[in-house]
């Protein structure tokens, strides 16, 4: 028969156990009291903040002290770790949040490189280069691309200055588009300028394939205006606006890296979110 212990004889013995577990640990340091702690943490923060100030300085210090191409080749090293890191966690089957249309925002026109100039929409064409098949370019309509199947998506647009805002997109996913303008072989990348070539940009092929990326035609249930890149833009919630380029005349696709704007000009090649 096993031995019934009443409640408080078992509460004892397990204190006592406590106690002696306590006594074979080493004590570290003497227990503080609740003043003694406040003050220990406060010379604690005293010292970390003066620490943490001097490597600030030293590090301002070093930076000015760099020179010029010491400080790009460290740059683009980071922005090439970033790159690395985001297309690590990239999965095509990883969408974007979408947005009810009461959340569409009032839309803001940011960026005119390009576009500066006279453009008549109504005289635009697409040139495709890189298409199976063919040495040269294909040129389509706007209403050759608007007869392949619509998408519509009401997504948040994120500028790299740091605003952002909700938009409704429609037009043709870039994957219906290349599937039916096939590549040549299986191209890495895709680049796209503006008709005057005044713009560029590049992407992977993996991002431009993703099913939010959209050859937009319209924009909160209205045709492009100019300013947003009418006729024809490129729409993504996967990138950074500066790669969502307005006014495409040409794509072309590519087993070679394209050259970007605004990687030219220091900013991040990938620019994935």
């Amino acid at each position: 028969m096993s031995e019934v212990r009443e409640p408080q004889e078992t509460f004892a013995r397990s204190e006592a156990n406590t106690a002696d577990i306590l006594r074979e640990r080493r004590i570290l340091s003497e227990p503080l009291t609740a003043d003694e702690a406040r003050r220990k943490m406060s010379a604690m923060s005293r010292r970390n903040f003066l620490i943490g100030g001097a490597a600030a300085v030293f590090g301002v210090l070093g930076w000015k002290w760099m020179s010029e191409e010491t400080k790009t080749a460290l740059l683009r090293r980071a922005l090439e770790f970033n790159e690395r890191v985001a297309q690590t966690f990239y999965k095509p089957s990883r969408l974007a949040p979408e947005f009810v249309r009461d959340a569409i925002t009032t839309p803001r026109v940011n960026g005119d490189a390009g576009m500066q100039g006279d453009f008549d929409p109504e005289s635009w064409r697409l040139s495709v280069g890189g298409l199976s098949g063919r040495s040269d370019d294909l040129t389509l309509t706007i209403d050759e691309i608007k007869a392949l199947p619509r998408t519509d998506m009401i997504v948040e647009f994120k500028c790299i200055e740091g605003w952002s805002m909700i938009a409704h997109f429609a037009g043709v996913r870039f994957s219906d588009f290349a599937a039916k303008y096939e590549p040549e072989g299986r191209p890495r990348y895709v680049s796209m300028a503006t008709p005057n070539n005044g713009y560029y940009v590049g992407w992977d092929v993996e991002s431009i394939m993703h099913p939010q990326t959209l050859l937009c035609y319209e924009m909160n249930g209205m045709p492009l205006t100019v300013a947003h890149g009418a006729p024809l833009r490129l729409a993504s919630p996967t990138k950074y606006g500066i790669k969502q380029i307005k006014r495409i005349g040409r794509i072309e696709f590519t087993d070679h890296r394209p050259r970007d704007y605004w990687a030219e000009n220091g900013y991040d090649w990938y620019a994935g979110l």
